[in-house]
């Protein structure tokens, strides 16, 4: 299992959900999760195995030894199968902030209803709340998202994240603009 060295804990149980440091063996996964998700992602482009693989030993690998690394990330199980991943990334250890990233599964593809969603990010933000302001002692953690995320941002609002900002036709999804909407989460919240 890969440590990080920031944390004094690897894997975060509740119930038959749980997070451990990010696996090796999901990165391929995570990069068909990518790939089927691009509209979503600040990622344009398909990534290739070998892409990935160089990303996991250039960027990943190294960050586990860190104090301080830019981006902690986890793969996220439920009943100990891969579901998604996720963690902080983009992280300022002077300002004590984060962004949340979490990449799970397509609402209504493979039969994946949008209440499985809700309920899976709900749990997710929790641990990485847990993570974040209990571990890591951070003081904010904020998202970014597309507004054709309705169930993301549901999920965001009902799990204690307000809505900051809305940049008005931020982003061009399938030759439509989209608004990108920054939430937020205090440490004392």
């Amino acid at each position: 299992m890969n440590i990080y060295r920031c944390l004094d804990r690897q894997e975060f149980n509740h119930g038959e959900y749980s997070i451990v440091s990010l696996r090796e063996n999901d990165i391929f996964p995570i990069m068909e999760l990518r790939n089927k998700q691009l509209s979503i992602l600040r990622q344009k482009a398909p990534l290739t195995r070998e892409m990935q693989r160089r990303y996991y030993d250039n960027v990943i690998k190294p960050s586990f030894s860190s104090p301080h690394p830019e981006q902690i990330l986890f793969s996220f199980l439920f009943q100990n199968k891969f579901i998604g991943y996720g963690g902080v990334v983009h992280i300022d250890w002077e300002v004590k902030k984060g962004e949340v990233s979490y990449l799970g599964k397509v609402v209504h593809e493979d039969n994946y209803p949008a209440h499985s969603y809700v309920s899976d990010f709900g749990c997710f933000l929790a641990f990485i709340k847990g993570v974040a302001f209990g571990c890591l002692k951070l003081h904010r953690l904020y998202t970014e998202t597309y507004d054709i995320r309705d169930y993301h941002i549901f999920t965001l609002e009902s799990n204690g994240f307000e809505l900051e900002v809305r940049l008005k036709d931020h982003v061009l999804i399938d030759s439509n603009y989209a608004d990108s909407l920054i939430h937020s989460c205090l440490r004392q919240e």
